[in-house]
């Protein structure tokens, strides 16, 4: 039989902070209280169809399949069916408030900002030898050695070397400016000349450039990190206190608790 360990609420508290988890914690703290009170302003409610059927898309996405598979779940983290439901209602809270905040400006940015958001599907291998990356670049030039081969050869991470040196779907933005510029003028399939950057010498192919449209995962991504952005300010404008007398009085209470118990 398992040996039971009991554990009280300032030993776990006292364990977040050795190891430095409480900025975190303390964070998703306010970002929730920041969430609940720009939504009660807002007069945004969820309704009871939306959140049980965000509660059903959550048990599939955590393949909870069954009611004992999320009463086991419930148990490991120490949550009532109640909490539970305060969880889901937290996320589709937070998902109208997005909408409520940032729907109408996400074709906008999108304009705005297009060029960030062009993706490109590419492999690249960096070097560190300027010397060996033009020697190498010749070589896959004159067909005395392939691209893949290539990258199976100097790619010094083992997973990366095996796919050849596969990047992905990558977005402008999250490309150096120098690389940029190199790849979205390139005419795919095209093996590029070598690219000097901070970070080494780049030999990058260019698979595919991505028809940039406006479709629903683009629309969910602006709109994310609109409100991601959003979100992160406002949690800026608060300082943190943390009560560690139990009977101290507390500086305030969050909205949320106050509707809960209303």
């Amino acid at each position: 039989m398992s040996e039971v360990l009991t554990f009280h609420p300032e030993d776990i508290f006292d364990q977040m902070r050795i190891l430095c988890q409480l900025p975190t914690i303390t964070e998703k703290i306010i970002t929730r209280e920041v969430v609940t009170r720009a939504a009660f302003e807002a007069g945004i409610e969820v309704e009871s169809e939306e959140l049980q059927q965000a509660a059903d898309n959550w048990r599939l996405m955590n393949k909870l399949d069954s009611v004992e598979a999320t009463q086991l779940w419930l148990q490991k983290h120490q949550l009532s069916l109640d909490e539970f439901g305060g969880l889901i209602s937290a996320t589709v809270l937070s998902s109208k408030l997005a909408q409520h905040l940032f729907g109408d400006k996400v074709k906008p940015y999108f304009l705005d900002y297009q060029l960030d958001y062009m993706q490109v599907a590419m492999y690249e291998i960096i070097l560190d030898d300027e010397d060996l990356a033009m020697e190498l670049s010749y070589a896959i030039d004159e067909g005395e050695i392939g691209f893949f081969e290539a990258a199976y050869q100097y790619i010094r991470d083992p997973e990366l070397s095996r796919i050849g040196g596969y990047k992905g779907i990558v977005y402008r933005k999250d490309l150096k400016p120098e690389i940029a510029a190199a790849v979205f003028s390139a005419t795919p399939p095209e093996i590029l000349k070598p690219i000097i950057t901070s970070s080494g010498v780049h030999l990058i192919k260019v698979e595919e450039l991505i028809k940039l449209q406006l479709d629903d995962v683009m629309r969910q991504k602006i709109l994310a990190e609109l409100f991601s952005s959003w979100l992160a300010q406002q949690v800026r404008q608060y300082k943190v206190k943390i009560n560690y007398l139990a009977n101290q009085e507390k500086p305030f209470t969050s909205i949320a608790k106050q509707l809960a118990t209303a």
